[in-house]
């Protein structure tokens, strides 16, 4: 009996050892919208393949060197990355990412934020967002897709575009949010995603529907990754319905059935 006790506990030991020897480090690089929702749903997949997830963070475009495109170009290696869906467009274009590794996640909304304590301004239709932009002294949005589309697009969808030069400020690579919490910007501007998780301000809520701008966000395995089958895996488990209450509870939308590429992935 002891014999088996001690045969059943070496093969315990055998099988932890093989399991620790089995698990990946899976390198992700990622943008913004999709990071509070991969933080949360991480503990939950390691626990599920044994994998740990290591993050690395940066836009999905812009000038900055901790952009996704530009860490890759100086040689950082990551396995996958999770960014703005044309951003990864180019960067398939660019022969970077694994053909036909592409997986669609989730689509992001773009929303405002006050100051904690501040006036909450109306911005359910054009008319009060048009209304708060042009009483508020000062307003941030980033220098990503969300950004793009403020800057070049919603100002002249509301008619303001003139009354509002000199306001407005593109914040780029640190959360909007946050420059607003420190009370450099009344308004803030920037995927719902993203402003959510940011202390010291408050959200007032989505843009009205027929100004609003969504960005698809999406994965793909990187074409030099040493864990491809790990990388494939975990894009599989963000895209499956297990994931979705934690998507949708971060701020971001389910990707709509049989819809593989949204129109609005390209800012123009």
């Amino acid at each position: 009996m002891q014999k088996l006790t001690r045969s059943i506990l070496a093969a315990l030991v055998c099988a932890s050892f093989s399991t620790a020897a089995l698990a990946k480090d899976v390198t992700v690089m990622i943008s913004g919208g999709f990071k509070a929702a991969l933080e949360k749903l991480a503990p939950e997949y390691e626990a599920q393949s044994g994998d740990k997830i290591i993050l690395v963070s940066g836009p999905s475009m812009g000038k900055t060197p901790q952009a996704i495109p530009a860490r890759l170009a100086r040689g950082e290696q990551a396995d996958v990355v999770i960014m703005v869906g044309d951003a990864l467009t180019q960067l398939d274009k660019g022969g970077w990412i694994q053909p036909g590794s592409r997986v669609e996640l989730a689509d992001s909304p773009i929303g405002m934020v006050v100051k904690q304590g501040a006036p909450k301004p109306a911005i359910k239709t054009d008319a009060e967002l048009r209304n708060a932009l042009l009483q508020a002294d000062s307003f941030a949005y980033s220098d990503s897709a969300s950004g793009r589309y403020v800057s070049g697009q919603l100002f002249k969808k509301l008619g303001i575009e003139e009354q509002v030069k000199g306001k407005a400020h593109m914040i780029e690579r640190i959360p909007v949010a946050s420059e607003v919490a420190q009370g450099k910007y009344a308004l803030g501007f920037q995927q719902v995603s993203e402003l959510l998780p940011v202390a010291g301000v408050t959200f007032i809520g989505e843009l009205p529907e027929n100004v609003q701008y969504i960005t698809r966000f999406a994965g793909a395995v990187i074409a030099k990754a040493e864990h491809r089958r790990e990388g494939k895996a975990l894009l599989e488990f963000l895209a499956s319905s297990q994931a979705q209450p934690t998507i949708r509870a971060t701020g971001m939308r389910s990707v709509p059935a049989q819809q593989p590429v949204r129109q609005s992935d390209t800012v123009q």
